[in-house]
Protein backbone atom coordinates (compact mmCIF):
# COMPACT_ATOMS: atom_id res chain seq x y z
CA UNK A 1 0.00 0.00 0.00
CA UNK A 2 2.87 2.64 0.68
CA UNK A 3 3.89 1.57 -3.33
CA UNK A 4 0.73 2.38 -4.05
CA UNK A 5 0.32 5.88 -2.77
CA UNK A 6 4.09 6.51 -3.00
CA UNK A 7 3.24 6.29 -6.84
CA UNK A 8 -0.05 7.90 -6.74
CA UNK A 9 1.61 11.05 -4.94
CA UNK A 10 4.49 11.01 -7.76
CA UNK A 11 1.85 11.12 -10.20
CA UNK A 12 -0.05 13.89 -8.28
CA UNK A 13 3.67 16.04 -7.90
CA UNK A 14 4.35 15.08 -11.70
CA UNK A 15 0.67 16.53 -12.58
CA UNK A 16 0.98 19.87 -10.57
CA UNK A 17 4.50 20.58 -12.00
CA UNK A 18 3.86 19.56 -15.71
CA UNK A 19 5.49 17.40 -17.89
CA UNK A 20 9.29 16.69 -16.80
CA UNK A 21 12.11 15.73 -18.84
CA UNK A 22 12.82 11.85 -19.51
CA UNK A 23 15.50 10.22 -17.35
CA UNK A 24 19.27 10.35 -19.16
CA UNK A 25 20.54 7.17 -20.23
CA UNK A 26 23.79 6.51 -21.95
CA UNK A 27 22.29 6.80 -25.10
CA UNK A 28 22.23 10.30 -24.56
CA UNK A 29 25.93 10.86 -24.59
CA UNK A 30 28.89 10.50 -26.88
CA UNK A 31 31.04 7.26 -26.71
CA UNK A 32 34.33 7.14 -25.32
CA UNK A 33 36.96 4.48 -24.59
CA UNK A 34 39.67 4.45 -21.20
CA UNK A 35 42.46 4.53 -22.92
CA UNK A 36 41.23 7.76 -25.02
CA UNK A 37 39.91 9.60 -21.58
CA UNK A 38 43.03 8.49 -19.69
CA UNK A 39 45.12 10.60 -22.50
CA UNK A 40 42.69 13.42 -22.25
CA UNK A 41 42.89 14.22 -18.85
CA UNK A 42 46.94 14.74 -18.73
CA UNK A 43 46.16 16.81 -21.98
CA UNK A 44 43.53 18.35 -20.20
CA UNK A 45 45.82 19.35 -17.23
CA UNK A 46 49.09 20.10 -19.00
CA UNK A 47 50.23 23.78 -20.26
CA UNK A 48 52.25 21.84 -22.43
CA UNK A 49 49.27 22.85 -24.94
CA UNK A 50 49.71 26.87 -24.81
CA UNK A 51 52.34 29.24 -25.93
CA UNK A 52 54.20 30.14 -22.95
CA UNK A 53 53.76 26.56 -21.66
CA UNK A 54 52.11 28.11 -18.53
CA UNK A 55 48.38 27.91 -18.58
CA UNK A 56 46.63 24.64 -19.13
CA UNK A 57 42.77 23.73 -20.09
CA UNK A 58 42.01 23.13 -16.51
CA UNK A 59 43.41 27.16 -15.54
CA UNK A 60 40.08 28.30 -16.64
CA UNK A 61 38.05 25.04 -15.84
CA UNK A 62 39.05 23.35 -12.68
CA UNK A 63 36.98 20.95 -10.92
CA UNK A 64 37.90 22.68 -7.58
CA UNK A 65 36.15 25.90 -9.07
CA UNK A 66 33.00 23.74 -10.25
CA UNK A 67 35.35 23.26 -13.90
CA UNK A 68 34.86 27.13 -14.01
CA UNK A 69 37.52 29.43 -12.35
CA UNK A 70 35.80 31.23 -9.63
CA UNK A 71 35.14 34.35 -11.29
CA UNK A 72 33.53 36.72 -13.06
CA UNK A 73 36.10 37.01 -15.55
CA UNK A 74 39.46 35.86 -15.99
CA UNK A 75 42.91 35.62 -17.15
CA UNK A 76 44.76 33.59 -18.97
CA UNK A 77 47.93 34.44 -20.18
CA UNK A 78 49.97 36.52 -18.15
CA UNK A 79 48.43 35.37 -14.82
CA UNK A 80 49.63 32.68 -12.21
CA UNK A 81 47.33 30.82 -9.39
CA UNK A 82 43.90 29.27 -9.67
CA UNK A 83 40.17 31.65 -8.95
CA UNK A 84 40.72 34.36 -6.68
CA UNK A 85 43.67 34.45 -6.12
CA UNK A 86 44.88 34.25 -9.80
CA UNK A 87 47.46 37.45 -10.24
CA UNK A 88 49.07 39.30 -13.09
CA UNK A 89 52.47 37.96 -13.71
CA UNK A 90 54.32 41.87 -13.55
CA UNK A 91 56.54 40.33 -16.05
CA UNK A 92 54.03 39.36 -18.68
CA UNK A 93 51.08 41.53 -18.47
CA UNK A 94 47.67 40.83 -19.99
CA UNK A 95 46.17 42.88 -22.38
CA UNK A 96 42.94 42.45 -20.98
CA UNK A 97 41.02 40.94 -18.76
CA UNK A 98 39.09 37.41 -20.75
CA UNK A 99 36.00 38.90 -22.13
CA UNK A 100 33.33 36.57 -21.25
CA UNK A 101 32.32 34.18 -17.74
CA UNK A 102 34.14 30.84 -18.27
CA UNK A 103 31.35 28.42 -18.90
CA UNK A 104 30.87 24.84 -16.85
CA UNK A 105 31.70 21.72 -18.71
CA UNK A 106 29.21 19.15 -17.24
CA UNK A 107 27.40 16.81 -19.63
CA UNK A 108 28.95 18.51 -22.83
CA UNK A 109 29.20 15.21 -23.77
CA UNK A 110 25.52 14.70 -24.31
CA UNK A 111 25.10 14.15 -28.09
CA UNK A 112 22.11 17.19 -27.69
CA UNK A 113 25.05 19.99 -27.33
CA UNK A 114 25.51 20.67 -31.07
CA UNK A 115 26.00 24.38 -30.60
CA UNK A 116 29.03 26.07 -27.59
CA UNK A 117 29.79 29.49 -26.43
CA UNK A 118 28.16 31.94 -24.98
CA UNK A 119 26.92 32.97 -28.24
CA UNK A 120 26.98 29.61 -30.25
CA UNK A 121 29.63 30.75 -32.66
CA UNK A 122 30.50 27.40 -32.96
CA UNK A 123 27.55 24.98 -33.96
CA UNK A 124 27.25 21.63 -35.94
CA UNK A 125 26.16 22.40 -39.76
CA UNK A 126 26.13 19.22 -42.37
CA UNK A 127 26.40 22.15 -44.95
CA UNK A 128 30.49 23.22 -43.50
CA UNK A 129 33.59 21.66 -43.97
CA UNK A 130 34.03 19.20 -41.16
CA UNK A 131 30.43 19.43 -40.53
CA UNK A 132 30.81 22.42 -38.26
CA UNK A 133 30.52 26.25 -38.87
CA UNK A 134 32.96 28.14 -36.93
CA UNK A 135 34.12 32.17 -37.47
CA UNK A 136 37.25 30.32 -38.65
CA UNK A 137 35.22 29.69 -41.96
CA UNK A 138 38.05 28.10 -44.14
CA UNK A 139 40.38 27.80 -42.35
CA UNK A 140 38.21 24.76 -40.66
CA UNK A 141 39.42 21.44 -40.74
CA UNK A 142 37.95 17.73 -40.77
CA UNK A 143 39.10 15.68 -37.83
CA UNK A 144 37.05 16.83 -35.51
CA UNK A 145 34.77 13.65 -33.73
CA UNK A 146 32.23 17.08 -33.14
CA UNK A 147 31.69 20.38 -31.53
CA UNK A 148 32.99 19.44 -28.22
CA UNK A 149 36.49 18.48 -29.77
CA UNK A 150 36.52 21.31 -31.74
CA UNK A 151 35.91 23.87 -28.95
CA UNK A 152 39.43 23.35 -28.30
CA UNK A 153 40.50 25.37 -31.66
CA UNK A 154 39.88 28.99 -29.74
CA UNK A 155 41.48 29.26 -26.66
CA UNK A 156 44.49 27.57 -28.11
CA UNK A 157 44.33 30.79 -30.12
CA UNK A 158 43.25 33.36 -28.39
CA UNK A 159 46.03 35.88 -26.90
CA UNK A 160 44.19 36.29 -23.67
CA UNK A 161 43.89 33.12 -22.93
CA UNK A 162 46.46 30.21 -24.08
CA UNK A 163 48.58 31.63 -26.92
CA UNK A 164 50.05 33.65 -25.48
CA UNK A 165 50.60 37.75 -26.51
CA UNK A 166 52.18 38.67 -30.14
CA UNK A 167 55.16 37.29 -31.13
CA UNK A 168 55.94 36.42 -27.58
CA UNK A 169 56.47 32.48 -28.74
CA UNK A 170 56.43 30.43 -32.04
CA UNK A 171 52.54 29.63 -31.43
CA UNK A 172 51.37 33.35 -30.58
CA UNK A 173 53.56 34.86 -33.59
CA UNK A 174 51.00 32.08 -36.41
CA UNK A 175 48.25 33.10 -34.86
CA UNK A 176 49.43 36.93 -35.67
CA UNK A 177 50.43 35.95 -39.06
CA UNK A 178 46.79 33.93 -39.70
CA UNK A 179 49.06 30.51 -39.85
CA UNK A 180 46.53 28.18 -37.90
CA UNK A 181 45.76 25.08 -40.08
CA UNK A 182 48.36 25.40 -42.34
CA UNK A 183 52.19 23.51 -42.43
CA UNK A 184 54.18 25.32 -39.30
CA UNK A 185 50.96 26.81 -38.39
CA UNK A 186 49.45 27.27 -34.39
CA UNK A 187 47.85 24.10 -34.34
CA UNK A 188 50.86 22.11 -36.37
CA UNK A 189 53.39 23.90 -33.07
CA UNK A 190 50.93 22.50 -30.53
CA UNK A 191 51.18 18.85 -31.98
CA UNK A 192 54.62 18.93 -32.72
CA UNK A 193 54.91 19.82 -28.75
CA UNK A 194 52.97 16.91 -27.53
CA UNK A 195 54.74 14.87 -30.10
CA UNK A 196 58.19 15.29 -28.81
CA UNK A 197 56.96 13.65 -25.30
CA UNK A 198 57.86 10.27 -25.52
CA UNK A 199 54.94 9.25 -23.16
CA UNK A 200 52.25 11.25 -25.39
CA UNK A 201 53.73 9.27 -28.56
CA UNK A 202 53.50 6.10 -26.76
CA UNK A 203 49.56 6.84 -25.26
CA UNK A 204 48.82 8.29 -29.00
CA UNK A 205 50.19 5.36 -30.61
CA UNK A 206 47.44 3.03 -28.12
CA UNK A 207 44.69 5.63 -29.64
CA UNK A 208 45.46 6.11 -33.16
CA UNK A 209 48.61 3.74 -34.29
CA UNK A 210 51.91 5.33 -35.74
CA UNK A 211 50.82 8.04 -37.41
CA UNK A 212 51.47 11.72 -36.85
CA UNK A 213 49.94 13.66 -34.23
CA UNK A 214 47.56 16.22 -35.03
CA UNK A 215 45.79 18.70 -33.41
CA UNK A 216 42.72 17.29 -33.98
CA UNK A 217 43.45 14.17 -32.12
CA UNK A 218 44.51 16.12 -29.09
CA UNK A 219 41.02 17.60 -29.37
CA UNK A 220 39.19 14.57 -29.65
CA UNK A 221 40.61 13.29 -26.48
CA UNK A 222 40.27 16.04 -24.81
CA UNK A 223 36.70 15.85 -25.48
CA UNK A 224 35.94 12.05 -24.43
CA UNK A 225 37.96 13.06 -21.08
CA UNK A 226 35.32 15.93 -20.63
CA UNK A 227 32.30 13.82 -21.77
CA UNK A 228 33.43 11.32 -19.13
CA UNK A 229 34.71 12.99 -16.36
CA UNK A 230 32.51 15.66 -16.08
CA UNK A 231 28.90 13.70 -16.68
CA UNK A 232 26.53 14.83 -14.02
CA UNK A 233 23.87 12.62 -13.96
CA UNK A 234 23.19 11.07 -11.11
CA UNK A 235 21.75 13.75 -8.81
CA UNK A 236 18.62 13.73 -6.26
CA UNK A 237 16.72 15.33 -9.52
CA UNK A 238 17.84 12.15 -11.73
CA UNK A 239 16.74 9.78 -8.99
CA UNK A 240 13.53 11.58 -8.93
CA UNK A 241 13.24 11.27 -12.73
CA UNK A 242 13.90 7.35 -12.69
CA UNK A 243 11.71 6.65 -9.81
CA UNK A 244 14.51 5.77 -7.51
CA UNK A 245 14.34 7.89 -4.85
CA UNK A 246 11.25 11.00 -5.16
CA UNK A 247 11.92 14.34 -4.00
CA UNK A 248 10.81 16.10 -1.52
CA UNK A 249 9.56 18.87 0.46
CA UNK A 250 11.24 22.18 -0.53
CA UNK A 251 13.10 20.98 -3.53
CA UNK A 252 9.52 19.19 -4.44
CA UNK A 253 7.95 22.42 -4.12
CA UNK A 254 10.84 24.24 -6.24
CA UNK A 255 10.23 21.75 -9.13
CA UNK A 256 6.95 22.03 -9.07
CA UNK A 257 7.20 26.00 -9.36
CA UNK A 258 10.03 25.48 -12.16
CA UNK A 259 7.95 23.15 -14.42
CA UNK A 260 4.82 25.02 -12.86
CA UNK A 261 3.77 29.06 -12.37
CA UNK A 262 7.35 30.18 -12.18
CA UNK A 263 7.53 28.86 -16.28
CA UNK A 264 11.59 28.62 -15.72
CA UNK A 265 11.55 25.44 -17.98
CA UNK A 266 10.40 28.34 -21.05
CA UNK A 267 14.02 28.02 -21.60
CA UNK A 268 15.51 25.74 -19.03
CA UNK A 269 13.79 22.75 -20.32
CA UNK A 270 14.75 19.26 -21.62
CA UNK A 271 17.00 16.82 -19.50
CA UNK A 272 19.64 19.17 -18.87
CA UNK A 273 17.72 22.51 -18.45
CA UNK A 274 18.92 24.36 -21.42
CA UNK A 275 16.56 24.63 -25.06
CA UNK A 276 20.03 25.34 -26.42
CA UNK A 277 18.49 29.08 -27.46
CA UNK A 278 19.69 32.43 -27.33
CA UNK A 279 17.80 35.11 -25.55
CA UNK A 280 18.19 38.43 -24.18
CA UNK A 281 17.27 38.85 -20.37
CA UNK A 282 19.21 42.36 -19.74
CA UNK A 283 21.91 40.70 -17.88
CA UNK A 284 24.30 43.53 -16.69
CA UNK A 285 27.86 44.00 -18.56
CA UNK A 286 31.24 44.22 -17.05
CA UNK A 287 34.98 43.78 -18.44
CA UNK A 288 36.02 44.74 -21.42
CA UNK A 289 33.37 42.92 -23.40
CA UNK A 290 33.67 41.37 -27.11
CA UNK A 291 35.18 43.68 -29.27
CA UNK A 292 38.06 43.67 -31.76
CA UNK A 293 41.60 44.74 -31.15
CA UNK A 294 39.93 47.86 -33.37
CA UNK A 295 37.12 48.25 -31.72
CA UNK A 296 36.91 50.65 -28.71
CA UNK A 297 33.84 49.86 -27.31
CA UNK A 298 33.06 47.85 -23.56
CA UNK A 299 29.84 46.16 -25.11
CA UNK A 300 28.86 42.57 -25.84
CA UNK A 301 25.99 42.34 -28.08
CA UNK A 302 26.01 38.57 -27.83
CA UNK A 303 24.51 36.57 -30.80
CA UNK A 304 24.11 39.15 -33.19
CA UNK A 305 28.00 38.92 -33.61
CA UNK A 306 27.11 35.52 -34.88
CA UNK A 307 24.28 36.03 -37.37
CA UNK A 308 24.36 39.72 -37.81
CA UNK A 309 20.40 39.39 -37.40
CA UNK A 310 18.95 42.85 -35.33
CA UNK A 311 16.68 40.46 -33.38
CA UNK A 312 19.84 38.70 -31.69
CA UNK A 313 21.39 41.91 -29.96
CA UNK A 314 22.13 41.31 -26.67
CA UNK A 315 21.07 37.33 -26.70
CA UNK A 316 23.01 34.99 -24.83
CA UNK A 317 23.05 31.14 -24.89
CA UNK A 318 20.78 29.32 -22.06
CA UNK A 319 22.76 27.52 -20.03
CA UNK A 320 22.44 24.34 -19.04
CA UNK A 321 21.33 24.14 -14.77
CA UNK A 322 23.10 20.37 -14.37
CA UNK A 323 25.18 21.75 -11.12
CA UNK A 324 23.89 25.25 -11.31
CA UNK A 325 24.83 25.42 -7.65
CA UNK A 326 28.58 24.76 -8.21
CA UNK A 327 29.52 27.07 -10.95
CA UNK A 328 28.87 30.99 -9.84
CA UNK A 329 29.54 33.66 -10.69
CA UNK A 330 27.01 33.49 -13.32
CA UNK A 331 25.89 35.20 -16.59
CA UNK A 332 27.54 35.63 -19.93
CA UNK A 333 30.00 38.04 -17.57
CA UNK A 334 29.93 36.80 -14.47
CA UNK A 335 27.80 39.62 -13.04
CA UNK A 336 26.18 37.56 -10.31
CA UNK A 337 28.40 36.02 -7.46
CA UNK A 338 25.14 34.01 -5.96
CA UNK A 339 22.92 31.89 -6.99
CA UNK A 340 20.13 33.67 -5.14
CA UNK A 341 20.89 36.92 -6.68
CA UNK A 342 20.74 35.92 -10.71
CA UNK A 343 17.78 34.10 -9.95
CA UNK A 344 15.94 36.99 -8.68
CA UNK A 345 17.72 39.16 -11.25
CA UNK A 346 15.17 36.63 -14.03
CA UNK A 347 12.21 38.41 -11.30
CA UNK A 348 12.66 41.52 -13.06
CA UNK A 349 15.67 41.62 -15.05
CA UNK A 350 15.34 45.60 -16.59
CA UNK A 351 14.68 46.89 -12.83
CA UNK A 352 17.95 44.44 -11.91
CA UNK A 353 19.99 45.80 -14.68
CA UNK A 354 19.33 49.61 -13.75
CA UNK A 355 19.83 48.97 -9.51
CA UNK A 356 22.81 46.32 -10.39
CA UNK A 357 25.46 46.54 -7.44
CA UNK A 358 28.76 45.70 -9.21
CA UNK A 359 30.34 45.49 -5.79
CA UNK A 360 29.28 41.39 -6.00
CA UNK A 361 31.95 41.13 -8.93
CA UNK A 362 34.53 38.68 -8.57
CA UNK A 363 37.79 39.64 -10.40
CA UNK A 364 41.71 39.28 -9.94
CA UNK A 365 43.34 43.01 -8.86
CA UNK A 366 44.44 44.35 -12.75
CA UNK A 367 45.16 47.96 -12.54
CA UNK A 368 45.10 48.14 -16.39
CA UNK A 369 41.83 46.95 -17.06
CA UNK A 370 40.19 48.62 -13.64
CA UNK A 371 38.96 51.98 -15.37
CA UNK A 372 37.21 50.46 -18.10
CA UNK A 373 35.68 47.26 -16.29
CA UNK A 374 32.35 48.95 -15.41
CA UNK A 375 32.19 51.35 -18.49
CA UNK A 376 28.97 50.25 -19.63
CA UNK A 377 26.90 50.01 -16.56
CA UNK A 378 27.93 53.82 -16.47
CA UNK A 379 26.60 54.50 -19.77
CA UNK A 380 22.69 55.37 -20.14
CA UNK A 381 22.29 54.97 -23.59
CA UNK A 382 24.24 51.10 -23.55
CA UNK A 383 21.87 50.23 -20.39
CA UNK A 384 18.71 51.83 -22.38
CA UNK A 385 20.29 49.42 -25.32
CA UNK A 386 20.22 45.94 -22.98
CA UNK A 387 17.26 46.71 -21.32
CA UNK A 388 15.30 47.31 -24.69
CA UNK A 389 16.08 44.01 -25.77
CA UNK A 390 14.89 42.32 -22.57
CA UNK A 391 12.40 39.06 -23.65
CA UNK A 392 11.49 38.46 -19.98
CA UNK A 393 7.87 39.92 -17.92
CA UNK A 394 8.26 40.77 -14.94
CA UNK A 395 6.99 38.36 -12.43
CA UNK A 396 6.33 38.26 -8.35
CA UNK A 397 7.64 35.32 -6.54
CA UNK A 398 7.59 35.56 -2.62
CA UNK A 399 10.99 34.94 -0.42
CA UNK A 400 9.37 31.38 0.37
CA UNK A 401 9.09 30.64 -3.53
CA UNK A 402 12.80 32.01 -4.31
CA UNK A 403 14.11 29.57 -1.20
CA UNK A 404 12.28 26.56 -2.84
CA UNK A 405 13.21 27.28 -6.65
CA UNK A 406 16.92 27.45 -4.88
CA UNK A 407 16.35 24.24 -3.35
CA UNK A 408 15.37 22.66 -6.29
CA UNK A 409 18.64 23.71 -8.29
CA UNK A 410 20.77 22.64 -5.37
CA UNK A 411 19.00 19.02 -6.62
CA UNK A 412 20.38 19.35 -9.78
CA UNK A 413 23.71 18.62 -8.45
CA UNK A 414 25.34 15.29 -9.05
CA UNK A 415 28.30 14.86 -6.00
CA UNK A 416 30.63 12.53 -8.16
CA UNK A 417 30.76 14.93 -11.21
CA UNK A 418 31.38 17.91 -9.17
CA UNK A 419 34.95 16.47 -8.11
CA UNK A 420 35.81 14.66 -11.53
CA UNK A 421 35.70 10.53 -11.60
CA UNK A 422 39.74 10.32 -11.92
CA UNK A 423 40.15 14.13 -10.49
CA UNK A 424 43.59 16.19 -11.06
CA UNK A 425 46.60 14.14 -12.19
CA UNK A 426 49.69 14.62 -9.74
CA UNK A 427 52.34 15.01 -12.99
CA UNK A 428 51.85 15.66 -16.62
CA UNK A 429 54.40 13.99 -19.40
CA UNK A 430 55.50 17.86 -19.91
CA UNK A 431 56.44 17.83 -16.35
CA UNK A 432 55.07 21.06 -16.29
CA UNK A 433 53.07 22.46 -12.97
CA UNK A 434 49.52 20.87 -12.52
CA UNK A 435 47.22 23.35 -10.98
CA UNK A 436 45.75 21.40 -7.77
Amino acid sequence: MRLVGWILGLWSGLAMAGPLPHPVTDADFMPTSPETVALGRLLFFDPILSGSNSVSCATCHHPRLGTSDGLSLGLGDGATGLGIERAIDPTNLPEQRIPRNAPALFNLGALEFTSLFHDGRLEADATKPGGIRTPLGQEMVGGFTGVLAAQTMFPVLSADEMAGHYSENEISQAVRLGMLAHDGGAWDLIARKVAAIPEYRYRFDAVIGGRPIRFTDIANAMAEFIAAEWRATDSPFDRHLDGAEPLSGAALAGMELFYGPAGCDSCHSGPFQTDHGFHAIAMPQIGPGKAERFETHSRDTGRIRVTGRAEDAYRFRTPSLRNVALTAPYGHSGAYATLEAVVRHHLDPVAALRTYDPTQVLLPEFAGATAGDMAVLTDAEELAAIAAANELAPMTLSDAQVDALLAFLGALTDPTSATGRLGVPETVPSGLNVDQ
